[in-house]
Formats: C-alpha cells, structure tokens, sequence
C-alpha cells in the first residue's frame, strides 16, 4: 500500500516554494510560500494525467484530501475524473431555477467587468429592492410579462430610471437562464415594456451658472484649500468631477494631464485615455495643490475628496449650481463667445463626436486648438476684479 498523509497541515505555511507529494498521487505545488494548487495524478486508458484541486491556501489539506479520495473512486470505475466534475458542474447549474439564485448567479459572472467587481452592489441593487421582493422565489420558466408589468408598475413612472435599470438587468438574468439551459420566455421583458407603456419621466439638468456668473465665483475661492483648489481647476479644465478628484501627478507631463480611460464616463472597457491641456493658470494652480501619495486633491482623513465636498460648498453659499453644471458653463461660453468649430467644442468637455466608424478614422484630438480654447477660457474666469468689476471681453 502507497504510503499516504505525509503531508502535515501545521506546517503547510512554513513550506517554501517547491512540489511536496502526500501520498497517493497528491500533490502541493508551492509557487511561494503562501501560494500554489493541489493536483491529483491518475493514469487512465493508459495515459497519464493531472487533475487540479484546487488553489493553497483556499482548499485546505483536509479538502484536498477528500476530493482526491472521491475522484481516485471515479478513476477505479473506469471514468475520467475530470469529465465528470463537469458533468455535476453543469447539473448544478440546472438545478439555478428560482430567479434570486439565477439572479445571483448572473452577477457573479459579470463582477469583472463591473467597477470595483460590483462591490458597492448598484449593478443588483435595482433587482434586490425592486423585484426579487416580488419575483425572487418564482421559477424563472414561469416568469412572464403580466408578472414584471405587476411587479415594476409602481416606481415605472414615479422612479422611471431605476425602473429602467431594473427590467434591463431583469433581462440579463434571464439571458443568463437560458445559456444555462433553463427553460425561459426571452420575450418577456419586451412584452412586459409594451404593457407599461412609454414613461413620462424627463431626465433633469444639473443646475449650471450663467457663464457670466462663474469669474465672480472663481475669484471667490482664495483659501488655498483642497476644495477651493479643485472647484478652480474644474471650472479651468471642464471635466468630470470624478476625473479631477483622482488626479494624479503621474498624469501630467507639461501643460497636459491625461485622464485613464477608466476615469471617464461613457468609456467602459475603453483603451483610449484623453489629454486635457492646461492652461497657465491651471498649472499654477497645479502647483499650489497639498498632495499626498501622487493624488493632487486628497481629503483630511484619507482617500480623494469627495464630489459632496465640492456640492456643499456652494450649497452652503446658498447657490443651486453644482460642481458638474460647469461643464456647462464652459460650453455656453464657448458658443456665445467664440467662432469654435462644433467638433472641436464638444471634444473640449470630452463629448464624443460622430458614430464609431467616424471616430475610428478621426486620428486627431484637436489638442492644439483645445490649447488656445482653455487659454482664452482661462483668461476670462481671471476677469472678475477686487473692486467687483468685471473687465469687459
């Protein structure tokens, strides 16, 4: 008999990197001392093969012992280990039925391409407040239009986008149902927006200010502070507020920052970053900023500050504008002040221009147009005087 259990689980974590065998053809392969994977070699139909069990640290020695005790079983009848652990793999997932498990089960796959893996849950929220209260313990075969309509009906115009979140994520799961081989009505969740017709919700604008306004308020922010600095440079820059609380110090080269893809909205999975020039005023702002750990605009504690930072500041000073609304300003001006071309306005706020065979064919991003905009932009927000009057353009 092969002599077996050589491994001992106390000292596992001691171990450094190397193949330790415990006996009956198990095996620990350590590619460092605190990680590596179980593999169980067997010899079928004359071959021999290798089966993993699993990765160390997570399958514990017991774990592998157990698995490696039941798949050398499968090997003495005569049958490939590995062909059957897929096997029970897909037979579990058939036995996904009620819409809460497929539901989860949908989620788990997409984490990855979902910021974060998902963890902040805005991807299932709308499903775990909104219908799996209702629809979570049905069988997903027998969901079909009348119970979505019922079920979404309340919030379809009250609360019309999260409503619409709701029924589009609703229809990825029971996509999802259906690769798994359920049995589902993949026609339901249109049937179901035909029942509840055409919502009458009107997306709002975020407040902006006058264009005329905004020097005034420029001039206003002479702290020095974290908030005042960053407000400045997003009102110098026209960008997304998220895209300035991250910057970094390695995004700047000269007079242009360039924002990772992954910072700005609208490009997911993107490769494409986007340069920002700056202006003399920008980088002499740049230079006053209290940065720490490369980040230009960090908060007191730790981490970025936060948009609401930037929100209530001016909440505060009893204005309804918001941070975002100057992307607006800046356009406005833009259009009344200037003879800009209408692609070259848009790419300063970083809108995309024209459909994707355009912009695949387009190689230029118009940075030294932008340069002279943001100069002139500049120029103009340092306008408002100490005495309150503002030199006319």
């Amino acid at each position: 008999m092969r002599e077996s259990n050589k491994i001992i689980a106390a000292r596992l974590p001691g171990l450094p990197a190397g193949k330790y065998g415990d006996g009956d053809n198990l095996w620990l392969h350590k590619r460092s001392a605190s990680a590596g994977k179980w593999l169980l070699y067997f010899k079928l139909f004359g071959r021999r093969r290798e089966m993993g069990l699993g990765p160390y640290p997570e399958v514990t020695l017991k774990r592998a012992r157990d698995d490696a005790r039941k798949w050398r079983e499968v090997v003495r009848s005569g049958l490939d280990p590995i062909k059957e652990r897929e096997a029970e793999r897909r037979a579990k997932e058939r036995q996904l039925h009620l819409l809460r498990d497929v539901a989860l089960d949908a989620f788990e796959s997409r984490k990855a391409e979902l910021k974060g893996d998902g963890i902040a849950g805005r991807w299932f929220s709308p499903l775990e407040l909104h219908v799996l209260p209702r629809l979570g313990k049905m069988q997903v075969s027998e969901i079909g239009q009348l119970d979505i309509r019922d079920t979404l009906a309340p919030i379809w115009q009250e609360k019309a986008d999260t409503a619409r979140k709701a029924i589009n994520r609703l229809g990825i799961c029971l996509k999802h149902a259906a690769a798994l081989g359920l049995d589902v009505d993949l026609q339901a969740v249109e049937k179901a927006r035909a029942l509840l017709g055409k919502q009458r919700h009107v997306a709002k604008n975020i407040p902006a200010m006058m264009w005329r306004d905004v020097p005034e308020f420029y001039a206003s922010l002479n702290e020095g502070t974290s908030t005042h600095l960053a407000l400045k440079l997003l009102m110098l820059t026209g960008v997304r507020s998220k895209s300035l609380r991250f910057m970094h110090e390695d995004e700047i080269a000269g007079d242009i920052w360039t924002i990772p893809a992954d910072l700005i909205k609208g490009r997911k999975g993107a490769t494409v970053d986007f340069r920002v020039p700056l202006s003399k005023e920008a980088l002499a702002l740049l230079a006053r900023t209290n940065r720490r750990d490369g980040f230009l605009f960090p908060s007191i504690r730790k981490g970025v500050i936060s948009d609401a930072t930037m929100s209530r500041l001016m909440e505060r000073r009893g204005m309804t504008a918001r941070p975002h609304g100057f992307r607006s300003s800046f356009r406005d001006w833009i259009e009344e002040m200037t003879d800009t071309p209408y692609e070259i306005a848009e790419m300063a706020i970083g809108h995309k221009v024209g459909g994707s065979v355009e912009r695949a064919y387009r190689r230029t991003d118009y940075l030294d147009q932008r340069r002279i905009i943001m100069q002139r932009w500049a120029e103009f927000l340092s306008t408002y005087t100490n005495d309150g009057v503002g030199i006319a353009q």
